[in-house]
């Protein structure tokens, strides 16, 4: 029979002096291993802190005084496409063309698919404004017109100028775009208004897209905070929404209401009140200021113009027609074809409540039948689709 180890024998003093030292050499490795698991477990626990204090600094950078006085928006245009113009589809050659025929004295570029990265690394890169983020930023997002709206907001900050989409038709010189009561030199930035319908600001589909400033043309002097707050803000949601989707940047799907919020309209809105809050010296400043706009409005070097300015002939906002005088601009959208790759909200049976644009009446009643549809049973909303008729 086997006798047991008494613990002050020597055998069991060897023994557990032979276990403490193979616990010693071995716990280093398991500290380091427990605190990676809790690092990649819980690290947005742990890098929070680091954010909240890199968002703290670059707030402080945008604060920096500006040093635009006596300075003018470059006489340069900007437009991004698939190629170039010698390579373009006639309609929107026709459409570039009005840059050129009405303002002969400023210069003129398009960046194509081939050559924008070329452009961003040479800008953003070692050469340039030493951003390497932002140009790994640039080469991860693959989604069009996520690429399509960051860039436009890289060429202005980089160089400033005049941007406009290319299904943009220039009605009126560039030399009307400031009205004569201000000069060019106090002008850093001039935006219009797109969608004024403030009193949808808490519905749940249109409230995020009830009050925007027009990104489809809009001019600035090189260098303005606005814009680098903005491809700042795009940098911060892409990085966001990738941890929160559990995907790499290089495959995320957005749907139409996430690309207007993260690059479109609305994100190009946001980053303009703060800034204009900003330069305001802190007293904030919130669409009230441009609801209803009948005169074009200057609030910290940011000229802002009517909705008819850039966004006329749209049947909602009070935004007129482009027979005026104070239409400037003409969107034709027929290179506006991203919607149909990232959807709008479709509801089975009542469709896209879009489709209303910003008609109360019609909101109201595609509401009522939403909230209705609700309380049906799966059996009596099978019963309804079948006999909707065809779209």
């Amino acid at each position: 029979m086997n006798s047991p180890i008494r613990l002050n024998s020597p055998i069991s003093s060897h023994f557990r002096g032979k276990l403490t030292s193979q616990v010693r050499r071995v716990l280093p490795a398991y500290l380091v291993l427990i605190c990676l698991i809790l690092f990649f477990t819980n690290s947005h626990f742990f890098t929070a802190p680091i954010r909240a204090a890199s968002k703290y600094k670059r707030e402080l950078r945008y604060q920096q005084p500006l040093h635009t006085e006596g300075t003018v928006i470059p006489k340069k245009i900007w437009q991004t496409w698939k190629t170039g113009p010698l390579t373009m589809e006639q309609r929107d050659l026709d459409t570039a063309k009005t840059w050129v025929e009405k303002n002969p004295k400023h210069r003129y570029e398009v960046l194509t698919d081939e050559n924008a990265l070329e452009y961003v690394e040479f800008h953003y890169g070692p050469h340039g404004l030493k951003r390497p983020d932002i140009v790994q930023l640039y080469k991860d997002i693959q989604i069009t017109i996520i690429k399509a709206d960051l860039l436009r907001y890289l060429v202005m900050y980089a160089e400033g100028g005049v941007y406009a989409d290319i299904d943009v038709e220039c009605l009126r010189p560039l030399n009307r775009f400031i009205p004569e009561r201000y000069t060019e030199e106090e002008v850093d930035m001039i935006i219009g208004v797109e969608i004024d319908e403030p009193n949808f600001s808490n519905h749940p589909i249109l409230g995020p897209k009830s009050k925007s400033f027009c990104q489809w043309t809009f001019a600035a002097k090189p260098r303005l905070p606005v814009l680098m707050r903005l491809i700042e803000n795009i940098q911060d949601w892409v990085h966001e929404l990738s941890r929160t989707k559990g995907v790499p940047i290089q495959e995320l799907k957005l749907d139409f209401d996430e690309v207007i919020v993260g690059t479109g309209p609305s994100a190009f809105t946001k980053a303009v009140l703060d800034q204009m809050t900003v330069q305001n010296h802190g007293k904030q400043v919130t669409w009230d200021l441009f609801h209803n706009l009948v005169e074009s409005r200057l609030v910290g070097g940011m000229l802002v113009l009517n909705v008819e300015a850039f966004a006329a002939g749209q049947g909602h906002s009070d935004s007129g027609n482009h027979n005026s005088r104070g239409a400037l601009v003409k969107h034709h959208y027929h290179a506006s074809g991203w919607p149909t790759l990232h959807p709008r909200r479709n509801h089975p049976m009542y469709g896209e409540v879009e489709k209303c644009n910003w008609e109360p009446f019609c909101v109201a009643e595609w509401d009522k039948n939403v909230a209705e549809w609700d309380t049906l049973s799966k059996e009596e909303q099978d019963q309804r689709l079948a006999t909707k008729p065809p779209q």
